[in-house]
């Protein structure tokens, strides 16, 4: 399988060749498939539809992977084993994984729309998607927005602490990429559970 097969243009994806980047996870995706037996039949239909690198504090950077909205549920099904194997074909990189989704204007009194326009192409639920792709397998317990003096709006999310342990490490990638991607401030909280 050649490179250009994992790699399908999808919505509001970049419509030119593929990157550099884009052709290195494809690539993997197809070493992956050949040497992990586990996961060979479960790659084998999944492609991505463009890449990104996105700096985080600390001169890290995150690897943002996104996938068709139709293939969210194969990817979810092998989530962690996958992030965990691209994560170390790209050392010191955080690898997410989001789906690209597309979101349609407001309708005005001068567009000509016969449709009323769905939920989910609305630019919140857009955003709010992307939140929940970011920190899958997590569930996002709470939001709150906080709203300054200055009138700038910071977005604490509060995850599940079943899972403190495999995400407190990208906390910092996972603003770093929502901030890239939707221009809003975000910081990501896990309670803290008492002991008895």
């Amino acid at each position: 399988m050649s490179v250009t097969h994992k790699i399908q243009r999808t919505a509001n994806a970049p419509t030119g060749p593929p990157s550099d980047l884009e052709t290195k996870v494809a690539q993997s995706f197809i070493e992956l498939e050949a040497n992990v037996p586990d996961l060979k039949n479960e790659l084998k239909p999944l492609q991505i539809s463009a890449a990104k690198e996105v700096d985080v504090k600390g001169g890290k950077k995150a690897v943002v992977i996104f996938v068709p909205v139709p293939q969210l549920k194969l990817y979810r099904k092998v989530h962690s084993r996958l992030t965990r194997e691209l994560e170390k074909k790209f050392a010191d990189k955080h690898v997410v994984f989001v789906a690209q989704r597309r979101t349609l204007a407001k309708p005005t009194k001068t567009s000509r729309v016969k449709q009323k326009r769905p939920r989910s192409r609305t630019l919140t639920d857009v955003h709010d998607k992307i939140l929940e792709d970011l920190v899958y397998p997590t569930d996002i317990i709470g939001k709150r927005t906080r709203i300054g003096v200055d009138g700038s709006k910071l977005l604490r999310v509060i995850l599940d602490s079943k899972d403190a342990n495999s995400l407190e490490y990208k906390l910092d990638s996972f603003a770093s990429v929502y901030r890239k991607l939707t221009g809003k401030e975000v910081t990501f909280e896990i309670p803290v559970q008492p002991t008895e």
